[in-house]
């Protein structure tokens, strides 16, 4: 995996022309975990990611603490995850995520970013399953081994493993994130995680370079453009 998954994530709150876009791709985001999930972060470890990661994009905490007592009132806006596959500038893969309150609308608008950029749109299962659907923990910590061990013995499946300059960065199945988590905090403390973050990373890559380079990047401001997109992931090496 590598530290690859660094470039292949386009990051809706990294990419945002306007604040307000990224604030409200956030809100969003922690108002359905909040609103599944439960809206005590130390409950919700997912949640509990979600703040730490939006508080490290500058998310102003009015922003947060509106999304969680929005969830809390019960009503509101009822969002599903939307995700959509295919084939992008120069043949690359492409998958899309979404949260939406109108599937319909949201399908037309991200097929219309394929269409204008000669791409085509998958159906499920496209190019999903040229990815690894992994969490990704990187943190500071000298010791690597000690870092493994905690994990195996809390029957983690560790896929990969990274140190760097005293950063460890750890690579597991989506399915053992908050087990990864939970593992690590009882044998550190409390950690401030660099990267708490859960990907697709591609097992293979594509180069694009000329045309399909451009093309790819008005592609991806396109879909940028999209209130409805979270995040893009994609194997595309320029």
């Amino acid at each position: 995996m590598g530290r690859a998954y660094q470039n292949r994530k386009v990051s809706m709150a990294k990419t945002a022309d306007a604040k307000a876009k990224v604030y409200s791709k956030y809100g969003r985001e922690i108002y359905v975990c909040a609103k599944s999930g439960g809206i005590d972060p130390s409950g919700n470890l997912a949640l509990r990611g979600l703040i730490e990661r939006a508080k490290k994009d500058q998310v102003p905490a009015h922003v947060i603490e509106k999304a969680i007592d929005k969830a809390k009132g019960g009503g509101g806006e009822d969002f599903e995850l939307a995700r959509y596959e295919g084939f992008g500038p120069g043949g690359c893969m492409v998958i899309i995520d979404c949260l939406t309150d109108n599937p319909n609308r949201t399908f037309g608008d991200v097929r219309q970013c394929f269409t204008k950029t000669k791409c085509k749109i998958g159906t499920q299962g496209t190019v999903s399953h040229m990815f690894d659907h992994a969490a990704i923990l990187a943190f500071n910590n000298a010791d690597e081994d000690a870092v493994l061990e905690a994990l195996l013995s809390a029957d983690v499946d560790v896929t990969d493993i990274e140190s760097d300059e005293r950063k460890v960065t750890v690579f597991t199945p989506q399915a053992d994130y908050f087990k990864a988590k939970q593992a690590l905090s009882d044998s550190f403390g409390e950690i401030d995680f660099e990267v708490d973050e859960i990907q697709f990373l591609p097992r293979t890559t594509t180069t694009i370079s000329g045309d399909d380079a451009a093309l790819f990047e008005k592609f991806l401001d396109m879909l940028n453009d999209l209130d409805d997109v979270q995040n893009v992931y994609h194997d595309v090496e320029f």
